[in-house]
C-alpha cells in the first residue's frame, strides 16, 4: 500500500492537466500534443506503481483502423493501463461526474474526451453521436458498457449505447478483457498497491454490419462472451445474465 504512490499519481495528473487547460484557453490546444500527454501519463502513473503490464493480442489492434473499444471496468487504473495497451489515437466516454472536476474536467474536454449522463438520455443520445464524429475521423472510441467499476471483477450488465454506435458508423467493435487493475486500485478506494500484474488481452474485431439493428442484443452477448472468456468466466452465466441488458439505458 502507498499513499505516496496515489499522491504521484494526482500530481502527475495534475502536470498533464494544466497545461492542456491553460493551451485550451489560448486557442493551442492539438489533438496531437494532446496525445503526447497521454501517453506520458500512461506511462509514468504505471511505473510508479509498479504495474507489471503484459498485453496479450495486440496485434489485433495494430494500424490505425478506427474501433469502438470496449472493455470490462474494474478501477480507475483501467484508464493509464488501456492507454498503455491499445495504439492510436484514443479517447474515452467518460461518466459527466468526472468533467465537473476543477481542471481535471476542463482538461479532459479540451483533450476530446466525450461525456455522457446516463441520467438523461438526450444527452446521452448526443453524446453518442459525438463519438460517431470521432470514429469517421480515425479516433479509436473507447467506452466500459458496464457503465461502473466491478468490485467483485464479476462481469456486470451491458449497457447498449455503445453497440448501437458501432452499428450506426459501421465500426468494428475490439474487445478488451482487463483482468488485474482493480488488485492496484479498488472501486470507490483511493490508495494505490504497489507491485501487482495486470493482464489485458485484445481480442479479433468483431464486425457489427452482420448482426444489423435488429441483432443488437446478439451483438452485446457476443462481445461480452469474448470478455468474459477472456478473464476465465463461465460463457454460459454471462449469456443468462446478459438478457437483463435489453432494456438498460444507452450508455
Amino acid at each position: 500500500m502507498s499513499l505516496h504512490t496515489t499522491c504521484m499519481g494526482i500530481f502527475d495528473t495534475l502536470r498533464i492537466c494544466f497545461p492542456t487547460v491553460v493551451d485550451a484557453v489560448r486557442g493551442r490546444v492539438t489533438l496531437e500534443r494532446c496525445d503526447e500527454r497521454l501517453d506520458w501519463w500512461a506511462r509514468k502513473v504505471l511505473e510508479d506503481a509498479d504495474v507489471d503490464l503484459i498485453v496479450r493480442g495486440r496485434e489485433h489492434a495494430a494500424g490505425t483502423r478506427p474501433f469502438v473499444v470496449m472493455s470490462n471496468h474494474q478501477s480507475l487504473f483501467d484508464i493509464p493501463v488501456v492507454f498503455r495497451a491499445i495504439p492510436g489515437r484514443l479517447r474515452m466516454v467518460a461518466k459527466t461526474e468526472l468533467f465537473r472536476l476543477p481542471v481535471f474536467g476542463q482538461a479532459m474536454k479540451a483533450a476530446g474526451f466525450i461525456r455522457i449522463d446516463r441520467s438523461d438520455r438526450v444527452q446521452a443520445t448526443a453524446s453518442l453521436q459525438v463519438g460517431a464524429a470521432m470514429l469517421q475521423n480515425g479516433t479509436r472510441v473507447w467506452i466500459a458498457p458496464e457503465g461502473t467499476r466491478s468490485k467483485t471483477g464479476a462481469l456486470l450488465p451491458f449497457k447498449s449505447g455503445g453497440f448501437r454506435m458501432a452499428i450506426e458508423t459501421n465500426t468494428p467493435i475490439l474487445p478488451v478483457a482487463i483482468d488485474g487493475t482493480r488488485h492496484v486500485l479498488r472501486a470507490r478506494d483511493v490508495v494505490v498497491q504497489q507491485h501487482h500484474r495486470v493482464v489485458v488481452t485484445i481480442m479479433p474485431p468483431i464486425d457489427p454490419a452482420p448482426y444489423g439493428q435488429g441483432g443488437r442484443n446478439r451483438l452485446m452477448r457476443d462481445v461480452r462472451a469474448a470478455i468474459a472468456g477472456a478473464l476465465g468466466h463461465d460463457p454460459s452465466l454471462v449469456h443468462r445474465s446478459a438478457a437483463t441488458t435489453v432494456a438498460a439505458p444507452p450508455a
